[in-house]
């Protein structure tokens, strides 16, 4: 493709770009260039936050260009701390390894594995002297470090930073060096990080890697990025089911966000947002899944909160506590139990004076209700879950 027209194409969805003329430069160079995207494996999942980088990652390896995949193995027993208002808990290296193993399966599932170079940042931290460690620190300004809005927030707040968190940027930066990074993706949140980079190797005598920032998609509650250490993501590795009714449980607001973050493309005005949203959540299905797999979770979600049909779905099942009690007390023990979901008292009012809170069928509007239960009844939490009573 022409460097012009590839500039067009990458530059959509991008929230940042430093710079467009050092990027249009690099695509007239007549080589691949070489994309950096490092992933932390800080639990077992990739989540699709992770998938826009990743689909941006396809975009360059569709027009031409070597994906290096930096799996932080060293980087993570740190824990990244942009856009964290505590030290993250951390892990040992084991710990670390372990969750790798399923990352680079789980990037696959976007990316061309033929093209992609997958290498672990630890190759070159563990032959690293303490005197290299100190070299490269002394590159870097405790004032630099400080001027990073989470650590500044932090510090005004009387929380406490870790000595090991400001290695964080640092230890990124280095990356770019090793692997001589043209391009670095990123989320919003890593724009300090990766400028780091362009300093290291400016100071090395590379030229300086391209930032390219997209927007952060947030999670599942529509108000915190979606984040694995949140519990407000949808995993790459969910099931099918998991993933269409994770997908369901969004707001309207929050889906006219996810259609151009996810999909590439505005949510449909001709539909529904209620179709809008299944559509979505197919789509989903279907990239990570089969289509085949995306249309039998419609017809499995269907099925289970279609009023007529709920009866005949396949629900998990709940034993409650007592007979008869205050509906509000059942509902918070049935989320916990068939869910394993912590409801406060407080938002399972709301759910019930919602009327999304039904059993047998019918909305039940009041918080203080006392229900009697019985053996097969189908009590219904919210939009996207329901138990069978046992």
């Amino acid at each position: 493709m022409d460097p012009a027209e590839s500039f067009d194409v990458l530059r959509r969805g991008a929230a940042q770009i430093i710079s467009e003329g050092e990027l249009r430069q690099k695509l007239s160079l007549g080589r691949p260039l070489r994309i950096k995207l490092g992933v932390d494996p800080t639990s077992a999942d990739l989540h699709l936050g992770h998938t826009l980088l990743l689909r941006k990652l396809r975009q360059f390896q569709d027009l031409g260009h070597e994906a290096i995949l930096i799996i932080g193995d060293f980087t993570a027993m740190i824990g990244d701390p942009s856009g964290r208002s505590a030290t993250r808990p951390q892990l040992t290296h084991e710990e670390v390894l372990a969750n790798a193993e399923t990352y680079r399966i789980q990037a696959f599932k976007v990316l061309d594995p033929q093209r992609t170079r997958t290498v672990f940042n630890g190759d070159w931290f563990k032959k690293m002297q303490f005197a290299d460690v100190i070299r490269l620190n002394s590159r870097v300004t405790l004032q630099q470090m400080l001027q990073r809005e989470d650590f500044k927030a932090r510090l005004e707040k009387q929380q406490p930073i870790g000595a090991h968190e400001i290695q964080y940027p640092i230890m990124q930066g280095w990356d770019s060096v090793e692997v001589q990074a043209d391009v670095e993706l990123g989320g919003t949140d890593q724009l300090f990080n990766i400028l780091v980079g362009r300093d290291l190797q400016k100071e090395e005598g590379q030229p300086q890697q391209v930032v390219l920032v997209l927007p952060i998609l947030e999670g599942l509650d529509g108000v915190q990025k979606m984040s694995k250490s949140l519990n407000n993501y949808v995993a790459v590795n969910d099931s099918p089911n998991d993933i269409f009714g994770k997908l369901m449980s969004i707001s309207d607001e929050l889906m006219a966000r996810y259609y151009p973050l996810l999909l590439g493309r505005a949510q449909p005005p001709q539909l529904h947002p209620m179709e809008a949203k299944k559509q979505l959540a197919s789509e989903m299905v279907a990239a990570f899944h089969t289509a085949v797999d995306g249309a039998r979770a419609l017809e499995e979600w269907e099925r289970r909160f279609s009023a007529k049909r709920l009866d005949q779905a396949d629900l998990p099942e709940f034993g409650p506590p007592a007979a008869e009690q205050n509906i509000i007390s059942l509902v918070v023990a049935a989320y916990a139990a068939a869910f394993a979901l912590t409801k406060s008292r407080g938002e399972v009012r709301r759910l019930i004076e919602q009327g999304s809170v039904q059993l047998r069928g019918e909305k039940i509007r009041d918080p203080q209700a006392e229900v009697a239960l019985q053996s097969g009844d189908v009590l219904r939490l919210d939009k996207t879950r329901a138990v069978r009573v046992r």
